[in-house]
């Protein structure tokens, strides 16, 4: 059907265009007079913007001359910022900036072009005071204003809109030099001889530190849409990072980086931003991470990002790639009313050799080469309300399907069912071979051991050890909770099968991926029954320390009380129990006469009444066998005096001393030390000396040498 022609009167058209014609003749009259005064306007906007660089940041603006150049662009020259007190910031030779009109009509200053010829920027660190401070002083500034209820979802929105509005649509800029200089030990240059964008492609070239070394970021560039689409190359080798391997002694290289953002828009009450990353032939090497470098052939992260009014948030939705293999995170922090950390990592189900050789090279050596069949399916879930920190969630279960382990990579896991030699380790240093079998007269088998020790330990240490697979999540999850709390590393989750490889398997070498190759070789033992529980038990017990230069319950037992393990009371085997967190200490838990010191007698009611309810030792209203507990005569002479006051908790002995849960906190040290920090500490005992002691810390420490001295004559002897 056609629909019927409207018909416009002829004096509505005239009135129309009458109307239109006035507007349009306001706006060029508006237009001719803005124009005609708008270098007093610019002269005024220039001005006060020094002016306010000055009283607010303490920044000294200097513009040589500047002006239009065009109808919206505006050119100048010789352009210096020098925070006071400082060294200079900024300088610009020559530096044309055009704006968008229609965006300044209603107060966005959109970039149109950008023209750069020749400047720097200089970043200088010196000890406590660096010329970029300005931006700290101006925000402790604002923190002393009434706080007002912030909403992150806006904040990102509005953040991210200016960065893209100062991305130009044209650009060109020659000789740009980026330079930071931290305290004269870290140095690194960036020369941009050359960066352009035109028609949204983005090309440049940088020179590196005076270096051959020349980078690129190329890509496409699109604003408009929040879009964007970079590579970071070299050319003709591997990206470096000189300023990490100077600073942080942190070596790190790769081939290319890639950066998309595919979109960043409300989604409802969010902010949601979306995009991907990936990179090839990373390699990274930090002492305190791995002693081998590590290297990540490919590996990319599919991300969106959730921005709420409280929180911000890696969506489930995002994908972490690892050659064949993949995984989903999800991590949440919200910052009210309270603090809450959550995190949740879901592996579905895959091949579970294509997850082995996802492993990135150099991560974990044991494992090099290990072939397995089957699949595998990982989960994590974490949760922390710092509002209320005992009730801290935390679970992580890996799942096999049909998983069996076809040969093992470098290191045999299997060995301990059979006799080998260990070798204990102190301070990094090792001590001497112990043949873990029959032909060693100090190796008692687990059947001989009395059931006092074997009781007393597991009791006081692993009691589910019979029980678990190698982990007890209850145990870690207190431990979370309770270092959370104490904002240090007070109580330790390891159990006895962890510990055993740690020191049987495992590297001597304290890094971050020893622990992660800790934990998985003992997910790999226990839940494949590679080493029965007995046999790791027999084990731990002939290679644990239980004094100076006194390792296994063979040594100890006949150390400290001149029998072998199968003759232990209950008494002897709770204080040998009670030594294992310190063994170092052992002997200054002793009266001169060789009976116990009264501060102990807690302890032993403590962990026998737990035995008495387990069934696995008689009710006791006295002490457990703790009045009955009597040194060896030999050992009474390198007692000190009963008057001595000894602070055992001054004892610092580094994880690798240590085969207990407990052993492996080192409490002086916070997380940054013990990640990134020296060398352990050398044993230290604080002596408090009573008026009538004369024994000097010289004299103490003359008396453990020749402890030791006699021990080894003794080894020497046979006896």
């Amino acid at each position: 059907m056609q629909l019927p022609k409207i018909r416009i009167p002829k004096k509505y058209l005239k009135i129309g265009a009458w109307v239109l014609g006035a507007l349009a003749l306001l706006l060029v009259a508006g237009g001719a007079i803005a124009y005609s005064k708008r270098e007093a306007l610019l002269n005024k906007m220039v001005a006060k913007a020094i002016a306010k660089a000055d009283k607010d940041y303490g920044l000294e603006v200097k513009i040589g001359e500047y002006g239009f150049s065009g109808l919206s662009s505006v050119h100048m020259n010789n352009v210096s910022v020098v925070p006071k007190d400082r060294d200079t910031l900024i300088t610009i030779n020559d530096i044309t900036v055009g704006v968008k009109l229609f965006p300044l009509l209603v107060g966005d200053v959109k970039l149109s072009e950008v023209t750069l010829n020749e400047g720097k920027l200089n970043v200088v660190l010196r000890d406590t005071t660096t010329n970029i401070d300005f931006i700290l002083k101006r925000k402790k500034k604002d923190s002393t204003t009434t706080k007002s209820k912030v909403d992150l979802s806006e904040i990102a929105s509005n953040l991210l809109n200016q960065v893209f509005y100062k991305i130009p649509d044209d650009m060109e800029i020659k000789n740009f030099m980026m330079q930071l200089n931290d305290n004269d030990t870290a140095f690194v240059k960036f020369l941009t001889t050359t960066a352009t964008i035109d028609g949204g492609e983005l090309k440049s070239t940088i020179k590196v530190n005076d270096t051959a070394a020349v980078w690129h970021i190329n890509g496409e560039l699109d604003p408009s849409d929040k879009q964007l689409d970079v590579m970071l190359f070299a050319d003709g080798k591997k990206v470096e990072l000189p300023y990490l391997e100077n600073k942080l002694h942190t070596k790190i290289n790769f081939d290319t980086v890639k950066t998309q953002m595919k979109d960043a828009s409300f989604s409802g009450s969010n902010y949601k931003i979306s995009g991907s990353w990936a990179i090839k032939n990373l390699l990274i090497n930090q002492p305190r991470i791995s002693a081998e470098d590590i290297i990540v052939p490919d590996a990319s992260v599919k991300a969106d990002m959730l921005i709420g009014e409280n929180f911000v948030c890696l969506d489930s939705t995002s994908t972490v790639h690892l050659r064949d293999a993949s995984i989903h995170p999800y991590l949440k922090y919200t910052l009210s009313p309270n603090k809450i950390y959550e995190m949740k990592l879901n592996a579905p189900e895959q091949d579970a050799q294509a997850i082995f050789n996802s492993f990135p090279l150099g991560l974990f050596e044991s494992l090099d080469g290990i072939k397995v069949q089957g699949k595998l399916k990982y989960s994590l879930d974490f949760y922390l309300d710092t509002a209320l920190p005992d009730s801290v969630k935390f679970s992580s279960t890996l799942t096999p399907t049909d998983f069996k382990v076809l040969q093992f990579g470098k290191t045999d896991l299997t060995k301990i069912n059979s006799d080998f030699v260990y070798t204990p380790y102190e301070y990094g240093k090792p001590m001497r071979n112990i043949t873990i079998g029959p032909s060693n007269p100090n190796f008692t088998r687990l059947d001989d051991i009395s059931p006092n020790f074997k009781n007393a330990l597991l009791t006081a240490e692993d009691p589910s050890f019979f029980r678990h697979k190698g982990f007890v999540e209850e145990s870690i999850r207190k431990s979370i909770a309770v270092n959370f709390k104490e904002k240090k590393f007070k109580r330790g989750g390891s159990t006895i099968s962890m510990q055993l490889v740690k020191n049987v398997f495992l590297s001597r070498k304290k890094t971050l991926v020893r622990k992660a190759e800790e934990i998985l070789i003992v997910w790999l033992i226990e839940n494949n029954r590679l080493v029965s529980k007995s046999r790791m038990l027999e084990v731990y017990f002939n290679i644990i320390e239980m004094g100076n230069n006194v390792y296994g319950i063979g040594e100890a037992s006949r150390h400290y009380f001149g029998k072998t393990p199968s003759q232990l009371s209950l008494g002897e085997g709770i204080f040998l129990a009670n030594i294992v967190p310190k063994p170092k200490v052992a002997l200054y838990k002793f009266m001169s006469n060789g009976t116990l010191k009264g501060y102990l007698l807690p302890y032993f009611r403590y962990i026998g009444n737990i035995m008495a309810r387990r069934g696995l030792a008689p009710a006791d209203s006295t002490g457990y066998g703790f009045y009955d507990v009597r040194l060896r005569e030999g050992l009474r002479q390198y007692l000190l005096p009963d008057s001595t006051t000894i602070d055992t908790n001054a004892v610092d002995i580094g994880e690798d001393d240590m085969m207990t849960p407990e052993g492996m906190q080192d409490k002086s040290k916070n997380l940054f030390d013990r990640l990134f920090g020296g060398a352990a500490k050398k044993d230290t005992v604080k002596v408090q000396p009573a008026t009538d002691t004369t024994k000097t810390k010289k004299q103490l420490r003359q008396e453990r040498r020749e402890e030791r001295r006699r021990q080894k004559e003794q080894e020497k002897n046979g006896n």
